[in-house]
């Protein structure tokens, strides 16, 4: 049985406590991600479903380091190849850093794993989110813009000492957008232009689809407290040439965006799930998104100034 779950969970939950020594960072595959002032990443499942028919595991990795002119302190987010760490030793963990620096490990539970380190030289990936391929084998981080998309091939060989900066170069696409609507209107052109724009890539595998998805947030001050919210969606069809195709039509797809990994659900396979929506979870809002629309048709701005890390988690197979 799979079931889909949305986690609204309090900071005591996932590992962030007062004095700031530790701080979930980032989730993938149902794992949490926490790290604590000794600068060591550990890896939780006892917020995956399955945990609850099992004991919980925590997987500590080594600790970070950082590159020369790069920063540790700040993550963008984590991506993971496998949704078994603790038993595969092919599973390849990602963290992307503000920054140029990109780390990878493999967090086998029964060895001691040790970080690749890499310093990316294009600036327009500094602040973007890595993501997890299934489709290319690859991980994937699209640049600012959605203009060029690089690519990390998990198959080169792991295991540097971790004081050195390997050469592991990725594999650069251009992305040629097309069908792009030639004529949006004036009141939307102006929202674009004032908000702040963030780009995900995200798989269905039941389609094998590639969406490159491109989010315009604007910030507004709630009881004082400046929240960002999304004002508008735009979606395109990725194929392996580049060629961005927009569209208002994903099929029978849902998509999910939070800090964990995004992901896409066949709609019908799931009830009170339908065609073209977006859902987004982020701190500040919940917010519901119809492509045809391509506005929020439902969104919440959360007034709680207490620290919550929210993350939908894909569906989990609970039956052994």
């Amino acid at each position: 049985m799979k079931c889909l779950y949305i986690f609204v969970v309090s900071a005591e939950l996932v590992y962030n406590d007062w004095f700031d020594t530790t701080v979930t960072i980032g989730a993938s595959h149902g794992w949490v991600d926490s790290l604590k002032d000794d600068e060591i990443l550990r890896l939780h499942d006892d917020l995956n479903p399955y945990a609850l028919y099992k004991d919980p595991i925590c997987i500590p990795l080594s600790p970070l380091v950082t590159l020369p002119h790069c920063q540790t302190q700040i993550i963008t987010n984590v991506a993971m190849s496998s949704s078994s760490p603790e038993n595969d030793e092919d599973c390849v963990m990602a963290v992307k850093f503000l920054g140029p620096q990109l780390s990878f490990c493999k967090p086998d539970a029964h060895s001691k794993p040790e970080w690749t380190n890499i310093k990316i030289e294009k600036p327009c990936f500094f602040s973007s989110r890595v993501m997890f391929s299934k489709k290319e084998n690859m991980f994937r981080i699209p640049g600012y813009g959605g203009n060029l998309i690089g690519s990390w091939d998990i198959c080169e060989p792991f295991g540097f000492p971790a004081s050195t900066e390997p050469k592991l170069e990725p594999k650069l696409q251009n992305v040629r957008f097309q069908n792009v609507p030639p004529k949006l209107p004036n009141p939307i052109r102006e929202l674009m232009d004032s908000c702040c724009m963030s780009q995900h890539l995200v798989e269905s595998p039941s389609t094998g689809e590639t969406f490159l998805v491109k989010q315009y947030s604007k910030r507004e001050i709630v009881e004082g407290v400046a929240k960002m919210k999304t004002e508008f969606l735009m979606v395109y069809k990725l194929d392996e040439e580049g060629n961005a195709v927009y569209t208002q039509d994903m099929g029978d797809v849902t998509m999910f965006l939070s800090k964990s990994e995004p992901f896409c659900l066949p709609s019908t396979s799931f009830p009170g799930l339908y065609p073209n929506w977006v859902h987004i979870l982020d701190f500040d809002q919940h917010t519901s998104v119809h492509l045809m629309d391509g506005y929020p048709l439902d969104a919440t701005i959360s007034t709680v100034s207490v620290p919550y890390f929210i993350i939908f988690i894909p569906p989990q197979n609970i039956v052994d």
